[in-house]
């Protein structure tokens, strides 16, 4: 176990540079000069710009383009339908049901119909708003609860004891979180002289957007080249494909370089967001807080195409009872179509609906045991050993005991002096001045969470790394190439450190990521450390055996330019019972606890976080430095989605597409952190490490949820939170009261 220390100097070798150092990230002065080229800064002479025409309803019939009065405009270079779509009409993750150009029928507001090219943007924009469309509106689907249309339904069911003695019920929901990555989608088409086409795009996963684009082009695989463009953050938003296969077909048409940028409020129409969900829980546990059992019912919204619903609602499912030993369960989760924005992946998914929902019932459980928030989850707290509600066994270790007392042992913040004038700055609602404490409780919340790294359910997850070592200079130098896409997490300067750990030499370039070397698969499910730094270290030890125990120069001097490649797979994991639910679904599972701390003006609905604390178990500590930034990124995200970020969706249609109307947190809404980091190594792992990006979005949610709940006295039980949703009965008496039930 260690905490986190300030990260080392940097002192030039290999060691201080390599794997446990806080190396320096090779983007980061650029990035922070503001000279970092994103995706939206590629320019090609020659190019012209492409804009998508996009459905204002729902759901409606298309009746009729007509794409002349955009064509007749001066510097309209090209006008596409889907009758223009060369190949496959079709593409998706899971399942490709999505249209590249919509045919006959719209799902969703926003839904693509056209694109059209032209000399400036501005002109292309004018030019998509003058094709004229005939639409006949029919009735949405909006509500998951009337939907018929199922993606997937995966039951629990485990244990034949649905009786004890106490029995707390509670009904939860989760609104649309948007991923809200600063950079938007962008890329730039450019075709080739043997008739495909060069794609730089802003992307998570380069090979799974070569597969789909290549189908609907029609053209080869080979003909459709990836290279990774500067990405502006991604959570999830750009495993699905946007503007990619449009800019493509563009490209080919006019044979010249075509430029897509989406602006903000395009956006949000143009990616995919976090499923809302409804769930239901029922605990039933013994007198001194003993979990007996767990019933619960989830229904996901997916919105009107598959995405990633189907591995949504499988995590949804395996994780739905939290880590906790529960030896009885019947646990349904259940992913819908609807009319509503599509719905797939975002940091946590599926984990981190339920986990605010089981959460919520750990609360009111140790509220009907008169125990403490951690005493109950210490004595339901699962071990290395315990089994889930899957029946799959945790391997390695899960010291979430230690972390809950971890956790509760650090200093809590003091409480704001009572000050005649004080500071507005500490209180909630800020410098606006609407309060001045009168009517401000504080609240201390936990939240604890488990999240599955990697991919699940039977999927081939692997990565794969080129390694070259050469002299240049006379000095040793080595070549790291993967198609991992770098979204912000740092994964570049973990290839290097690992490089140079395994091979002790201090020069190393990371090309690059693109498609001319094998899949990296996507960088999601905080596996990017596991697979593909699996796949580097493999590659670099291939090249150290190469050395024959000279040093690296020695042996490049005496053999020359050395190169290998590897592919590195995790042990493999299995497909969930569709009955039963049963199965090792996971490679791996990972652990984050937070304790908030939050004042609250009961009067006006304000809340200020004052504290997030947080313990994780990430296995092996590869950049210490790196690593508190994904805490503290998923903690702000997890704030977020507790009070703040929620696409408003009415009838189908988006009232909130920018950052006037969708609020994410700021500096001012972030608070101070304390961290204490565990290293419980798993042996099945590279450097025993454990993926960490995304389970403190999980925690960090209820806790605050929790806390804003100790402070009113309220039960509370969607996310985000409102001011509205704070208020206090005439008596001052908290609002509604638990189900709860005694044998």
């Amino acid at each position: 176990m260690t905490e986190t220390v300030p990260p080392p100097a940097a002192t030039g070798t290999a060691a201080d540079q390599g794997v446990g150092a806080s190396a320096r990230r090779p983007d980061a002065t650029l990035k922070v000069t503001g000279e970092f080229a994103y995706a939206s800064d590629l320019w090609l002479d020659g190019m012209v710009w492409g804009v998508t025409l996009r459905s204002p309803h729902p759901s409606a019939w298309i009746r009729s383009i007509d794409v002349g009065p955009a064509l007749a405009m001066p510097g309209v270079l090209a006008v596409l339908t889907h009758e223009d779509v060369p190949g496959d009409k079709r593409y998706g993750l899971d399942v490709r049901d999505q249209p590249v150009l919509a045919a006959g029928e719209v799902r969703y507001q926003g839904e693509p119909v056209a694109v059209v090219a032209a000399d400036h943007p501005e002109t292309a924009r004018r030019a998509a708003a003058a094709v004229v469309v005939g639409y006949e509106p029919r009735e949405a689907v909006t509500d998951p609860r009337l939907s018929l249309d199922v993606v997937r339904h995966q039951p629990i069911r485990r244990g034949d004891t649905f009786e004890a003695e106490v029995v707390v019920t509670g009904e939860y929901e989760v609104g649309m979180q948007d991923q809200a990555p600063l950079g938007t989608e962008s890329g730039l088409a450019v075709p080739a002289e043997d008739g495909g086409v060069d794609l730089y795009v802003a992307t998570q996963w380069l090979h799974v957007d070569r597969d789909q684009i290549a189908p609907c082009l029609g053209l080869p695989p080979e003909k459709i080249r990836l290279t990774l463009a500067g990405v502006g953050g991604a959570f999830g938003a750009r495993e699905d494909l946007s503007m990619q296969i449009h800019a493509c077909m563009l490209a080919l048409r006019l044979n010249r370089p075509v430029k897509m940028v989406y602006g903000r409020e395009e956006s949000f129409f143009g990616h995919v967001h976090r499923h809302p969900a409804r769930m239901r829980y029922e605990h039933g546990a013994t007198r001194d807080g003993r979990i007996v059992y767990v019933k619960a019912e989830l229904l996901l919204d997916g919105g009107a195409y598959c995405s990633t619903s189907p591995a949504v609602v499988g995590n949804a499912a395996s994780l739905g009872v939290g880590p906790y030993e529960v030896p009885n369960v019947r646990l349904d989760a259940t992913g819908v179509y609807t009319n509503n924005p599509p719905c797939g992946a975002m940091r946590g998914f599926g984990a981190v609906q339920a986990c605010y929902a089981y959460e919520s019932q750990m609360d009111r459980l140790a509220e009907a045991c008169d125990l403490s928030p951690v005493e109950i989850r210490l004595r339901n707290a699962v071990t290395q050993g315990s089994r889930l509600s899957t029946g799959q066994v945790i391997d390695s270790p899960a010291p979430l005991a230690e972390m809950l007392r971890q956790l509760d042992a650090m200093p809590l913040p003091q409480p704001p002096p009572a000050a005649a004038a004080p500071d507005l700055r500490l209180l909630p609602g800020g410098v606006s001045q609407t309060t001045r404490g009168e009517s401000v409780r504080r609240g201390v919340g936990y939240g604890v969470g488990i999240k599955n790294i990697c991919f699940s359910e039977g999927f081939d997850d692997y990565s794969t790394a080129r390694v070259r070592a050469e002299l240049v200079g006379g000095e040793p130098r080595v070549t790291v190439h993967t198609a991992a896409a770098e979204v912000g997490q740092g994964l570049v300067t973990v290839q290097a450190q690992i490089a140079r750990t395994e091979l002790g030499i201090e020069d190393v370039v990371v090309a690059a990521a693109d498609t001319s070397v094998g899949s990296a698969g996507s960088s999601s499910a905080s596996r990017q450390s596991y697979v593909t730094g699996g796949a580097v270290k493999a590659a670099c030890e291939a090249v150290r055996d190469r050395f024959k125990g000279l040093s690296p120069r020695e042996a490049l001097a005496a053999f020359g330019p050395i190169e290998e490649t590897r592919e590195y797979r995790h042990r493999p994991t299995y497909p969930l019972d569709p009955r039963s639910g049963q199965g090792d679904s996971h490679t791996q599972l990972a652990l984050c606890v937070h304790r908030a701390v939050v004042d609250v003006d009961v009067e006006l609905g304000l809340v200020k976080v004052v504290e997030l604390a947080a313990v994780q178990d990430v296995g092996r500590i590869l950049n210490p430095q790196a690593l508190e930034g994904q805490i503290h990124g998923g903690s702000a995200q997890g704030l977020g989605l507790a009070l703040m970020e929620e696409i408003q969706v009415r009838d189908g249609r988006v009232l909130n597409p920018s950052f006037t109307d969708y609020l994410i947190p700021t500096i001012l809404d972030m608070p101070p952190m304390q961290l204490k980091i565990l290293e419980f190594p798993d042996p099945s792992a590279p450097y025993g490490l454990r993926g960490a990006g995304e389970p403190p979005t999980l925690s960090a949610t209820p806790a605050i949820a929790a806390a804003v709940r100790a402070a009113t006295g309220l039960r509370l039980t969607r996310v985000p939170i409102r001011p509205e949703d704070i208020a206090l009965s005439d008596d001052g008496s908290p609002e509604g009261a638990p189900d709860v039930q005694r044998a």
